[in-house]
């Protein structure tokens, strides 16, 4: 892993002299405030952030907010003592950083403090996922979604229509653009049309678009979204609950690439690619009458099938990390991210929701949840059960509690770090690795 450090400072713009030396060991990126700060972490991570708040003059309310917008980093602060007299101060402080040293400044427990900031970003590391490295967003590395991945830069090649099935919630608009933009049409316009969300009475004109004074009401003529996707492509999602009757329409613009407008009488070119997705199996609705043979077959050209969230369990944990991360603004304070047993317990779901369900329960979940880690019960997920897996579970689950009752007591004792890792048979940094795995801080005192 990277031993980059963030190094954010208010002005003067230069670091500290008696900064350098604790910092020698490490890659310093120097920040001169929070702008400085945001463009030097765009596309780049820094495993650990250090706050030099000496002659900080920016609203402690854009800070908490920067913080809680970058929580990636493991934070640590360095400042003038009498600051920790200010409550928000304080609250900030206990809320974004692993821990923080204050002036005179001893270089040597600075570096160490950075080395153990570093070691605690290594544990909850994760290596590039795939996506990342062929610009796909989706994510995860199962063999589910590895395949699909695959099987879209095979057909974004293509300019034949795409049918993209897959359940509720699994992503097939995500799918639909990762396949326009790996195309040649990518400079060119994406427009997605929820065929079941258009309201019967207005899908034509909603698609094909009006001439001035086709119906009443029509004071001059509007571009239909087919019309408007032309150059680029155009994705119909839920396909199936097109009208039979506007299914022909459809049939003839895939044919001939030639739409008529409502109340027009000419036809209207438009070069766009058709993308269609459904989550009901379209050659099961044309044997029930409810979608066009003909059309079926016309779209059923190059196939793509999104995998359900069950059937790639080992993206669990990355997708809710992501979704943690994105909606950093939204959780409550002190909220780290999720303890063992919510991981166990979201692998263990079924997600009839798919991606969406989890997007929504872990969202929920950030804002709710009380403590430092996110429990099941803050997922309105059921801890693991009682089958012969779970026994060993629940065994797990003393362990931890056991850890964690260990660890606080002594800590609510005021021991120092090397006190307790010498009363527990541990190592310092293993003991700093096991109140990490716990959610448990220790504020220094200087």
């Amino acid at each position: 892993m990277s031993r980059q450090v963030l190094c954010i400072t208010g002005p003067p713009h230069a670091l500290p002299g008696d900064l350098h030396a604790a910092v020698s060991a490490f890659e310093v990126c120097h920040a001169p405030g929070l702008a400085a700060a945001a463009s030097a972490m765009q596309g780049q991570h820094f495993p650990v952030g250090l706050l030099v708040l000496d002659d900080w003059r920016e609203p402690l309310g854009e800070l908490d907010h920067f913080l809680r917008r970058h929580s990636r980093p493991r934070w640590v602060a360095l400042f003038r003592p009498q600051a920790l007299e200010q409550a928000p101060f304080r609250q900030l402080v206990h809320d974004h950083c692993v821990d923080f040293h204050t002036w005179p400044l001893d270089a040597a427990r600075l570096s160490h403090t950075l080395g153990h900031a570093l070691g605690l970003a290594a544990l909850g590391h994760r290596p590039p996922t795939a996506e990342a490295c062929q610009g796909l967003r989706l994510t995860g590395h199962s063999p589910a979604i590895t395949l699909l991945r695959q099987q879209i830069l095979k057909v974004a090649g293509a300019d034949a229509p795409v049918l993209i099935w897959g359940e509720s919630g699994t992503g097939k608009e995500l799918v639909a653009r990762a396949i326009h933009e790996h195309s040649g049409r990518a400079d060119g316009p994406f427009v997605p049309i929820n065929c079941g969300a258009i309201p019967a009475s207005l899908v034509q004109s909603e698609l094909f678009g009006y001439e001035k004074g086709a119906f009443t009401g029509a004071g001059a003529g509007k571009t239909g979204l087919i019309e408007s996707a032309s150059g680029g492509s155009i994705f119909l999602d839920e396909i199936g609950d097109l009208p039979l009757e506007l299914q022909a329409n459809l049939l003839r613009f895939l044919q001939e690439k030639t739409i008529y407008r409502v109340g027009g009488t000419r036809s209207v070119p438009v070069d766009a690619r058709v993308i269609a997705a459904s989550h009901v199996k379209l050659a099961d609705a044309v044997e029930r009458g409810h979608f066009r043979e003909d059309l079926f077959y016309r779209l059923n050209v190059l196939t793509l099938q999104v995998p359900a969230l069950r059937e790639r369990r080992d993206d669990i944990a990355s997708l809710a990390d992501e979704v943690f991360h994105s909606f950093a603004t939204e959780r409550a304070r002190g909220v780290r991210g999720f303890s063992s047993s919510a991981l166990r317990a979201m692998r263990s779901h079924d997600w009839p929701g798919n991606v969406r369900e989890l997007l929504n329960r872990v969202r929920r979940a950030a804002v709710m949840a009380d403590g430092a880690l996110i429990q099941p019960h803050d997922l309105e997920l059921d801890a693991p059960g009682t089958s012969a897996v779970a026994a060993g579970e629940a065994l797990d689950s003393a362990r931890e509690r056991a850890e964690r009752t260990a660890l606080q007591s002594r800590l609510d004792a005021g021991l120092s770090i090397t006190a307790i890792a010498r009363e527990l048979g541990v190592s310092r940094m293993t003991l700093y690795r096991l109140m990490a795995k716990h959610g448990i801080r220790r504020v220094t005192r200087m």
